[in-house]
């Protein structure tokens, strides 16, 4: 029997899909066969042999048949006791951040009828992390970016400003943030999570980098629980050195938390990340040492660019990234991939990163190659 032809013309099934998503890029990962990768802010240190040869006899005893179960129960509890977390909180699992992010923009995402015909909306500073402004608008939310000061600092007033003119729903501060490496002031940054908590916002302090911060939030939720009873903060295991497993964590009041946990996909962290993640933890100190050593190189790393001829400007560092500007930013990323070195070219993210490159902290050796590679590029 012979199959008819299908017809040639008809309704184009694309026509499906929103106009907002058909205009937009999709998120571009480079290839990085044959590179050495300092485009990712990645930990560069793998698990000792030892630790390997553990993780894999423990991986390969799981239940792949089975749906996961207590154990993500038995994570939770342990994070919790990892970060500290405070009394009268609670925490939910997300594969990585963005996932996390996805779900606080679907658990506010009113519609407009519901709102007198405007949308809510997502602020933030920028440039930042660009799933903020991303989550918001697949999620129907109008999003505010307000940008920085001129050395990467936050415009309080004008942070203030946007928060009393657009009664934001939800408000992120990245602590540190990206692409600029910057963890903000800490008496700025509480003025601005009370003028969100006087509208009736949510704050989500974005703690990705915080295993190479100086401080982090959460002593700021413990020492005043009520004035932080809107706040969420945010990590991922990703810079902790488990990029490959996706895994973030919201911790946040139980209620608020409790809100936007029903939102969350069931089994949304599988069974492998669940005991990868264990595991990691049940070896913190291993991934301390690591992170202690990227901090050490970091600040090894922040001297020598300042030295090199043709950085024209090198920001100090809060995160395993540095931000350093160069006379051609297009020109000098290329240089650098012919040397066979990824770094991220960010000049084009938003203007005030004009003829900005953002570097990885990396292992002593590859910070040298990376570095003699720049040197041959500028």
């Amino acid at each position: 029997m012979t199959l008819a032809a299908a017809p040639s013309k008809g309704p184009n099934p694309l026509d499906r899909i929103r106009p907002d998503v058909r205009a937009m890029h999709a998120y571009a990962v480079q290839g990085a066969d044959g590179l050495l990768k300092m485009d990712a802010m990645e930990n560069p240190f793998g698990l000792p042999a030892e630790l390997q040869a553990a993780l894999g006899q423990r991986l390969g005893q799981l239940a792949l048949n089975r749906y996961p179960g207590v154990r993500n129960d038995v994570l939770r509890a342990a994070l919790a006791r990892h970060a500290g977390m405070p009394e009268g909180h609670a925490l939910i699992l997300g594969n990585g951040s963005d996932e996390l992010i996805g779900l606080v923009s679907i658990a506010c995402a009113l519609p407009p009828e519901a709102r007198g015909g405007q949308r809510p909306v997502v602020l933030a500073p920028v440039p930042g992390f660009v799933m903020y402004a991303m989550s918001a608008q697949l999620q129907g939310l109008d999003f505010v970016g307000v940008p920085l000061a001129p050395d990467f600092e936050l415009d309080e007033a004008a942070m203030l400003a946007a928060i009393a003119e657009h009664r934001p729903a939800i408000t992120y501060i990245a602590y540190p943030n990206n692409p600029t490496a910057t963890l903000w002031d800490e008496g700025a940054v509480q003025r601005i999570s009370d003028a969100v908590a006087a509208v009736g916002g949510i704050v989500v302090m974005d703690e990705a980098y915080q295993p190479f911060a100086s401080r982090t939030w959460i002593d700021r939720m413990r020492a005043e629980p009520a004035r932080n009873r809107h706040v969420l903060l945010m990590r991922t295991l990703s810079k902790f050195g488990l990029a490959g497993v996706r895994l973030g964590y919201l911790i946040g009041p139980a209620g608020l938390v409790g809100e936007i946990d029903k939102v969350r996909p069931p089994y949304n962290v599988s069974v492998l990340n669940c005991e990868a993640a264990l595991f990691a933890l049940e070896h913190a100190e291993v991934f301390a040492a690591q992170a202690a050593e990227l901090r050490a190189q970091r600040g090894a790393l922040v001297a020598q660019l300042r030295a090199l001829p043709g950085i024209e400007r090198c920001w100090d560092s809060e995160a395993n990234m540095v931000l350093v500007r160069v006379q051609d930013a297009a020109r000098t990323f290329a240089a650098l991939r012919e040397r066979k070195v990824l770094i991220k070219n960010v000049s084009t993210m938003h203007p005030m990163l004009a003829q900005c490159l953002r570097l990885t902290v990396g292992s002593a050796d590859e910070n040298a190659r990376m570095l003699a590679a720049l040197q041959a590029s500028l």
